[in-house]
């Protein structure tokens, strides 16, 4: 188009990049001196043929990441992370088709499950928290029995050998706590054992209030033995301490 010369050569596609790059310079046709075999029938591929070719073909990585994105709502990120192992991609998918928590199934594969995987050099497919136990888990978070902090000693249980979700949650005493009056009863004692905080935090502009919070919550927290419910402590912390 722009009245160069073609030159013959073999190309190289980068995927991450989406070019390609020249590898080497290739001889003309004559220099390899074809020549017709009247041996070879003529090959003809039909248009039901390509279809039925295409359709047999398993979900290529970049179909099956569009598809995490659009039908688990995760980042782009985490879909290319959890399809560049097909088992894990597989791991991910049954955890958040039966848990019906995309972001926190991605989350938690990406994160915990990941995290253990890379420090044992072990597989998937030999994981000792099945996507099924992990779903349980995960329901456990969805209906307030869990927050993330007990939930992640649930985990440790099960890679343990423990037992199942349930049966860990009811033997260590992990319900979490929801019921208002207890949790305002943990934040009372946070705030009477601590009035210099307290005046601090008062006389604290709104930034510098948000990230004090975070002391009183801890606070709350280990006194629950973190079985408080987190949103419900940070609404009554805040509310308490700003009366």
């Amino acid at each position: 188009e722009d009245g160069g010369r073609v030159i013959q050569e073999t190309r190289l596609y980068d995927p991450d990049k989406d070019e390609t790059r020249s590898m080497r310079s290739k001889e003309e046709a004559n220099d390899y001196r074809y020549f017709p075999d009247p041996d070879l029938l003529p090959v003809v591929l039909d248009d039901n043929f390509i279809s039925a070719c295409r359709d047999a073909l398993p979900e290529l990585p970049e179909a099956r990441k569009a598809r995490y994105i659009s039908e688990y709502g995760i980042t782009g990120y985490d879909a290319g992370v959890l399809v560049a192992d097909r088992d894990v991609a597989d791991y991910f998918a049954e955890v958040a088709n039966t848990s019906g928590e995309g972001k926190l199934a991605a989350n938690w594969v990406m994160g915990s499950i990941l995290a253990e995987l890379n420090q044992t050099g072990g597989s998937i497919t030999d994981f000792s928290v099945t996507a099924k136990q992990l779903s349980e888990l995960i329901g456990r978070i969805k209906d307030n029995t869990l927050n993330s902090k007990t939930a992640k000693t649930v985990f440790e249980a099960m890679l343990a050998g423990e037992g199942e979700v349930d049966a860990i949650i009811e033997f260590k005493g992990l319900v979490q706590f929801t019921d208002t009056g207890t949790i305002e009863a943990f934040v009372d004692e946070v705030i009477a054992g601590n009035p210099e905080q307290v005046t601090n935090y008062r006389a604290a502009s709104e930034d510098k209030q948000v990230k004090m919070l975070g002391f009183f919550v801890g606070q709350v927290m280990k006194r629950s033995q973190g079985r408080a419910n987190p949103q419900a402590v940070n609404q009554i912390l805040s509310a308490k301490l700003s009366g």
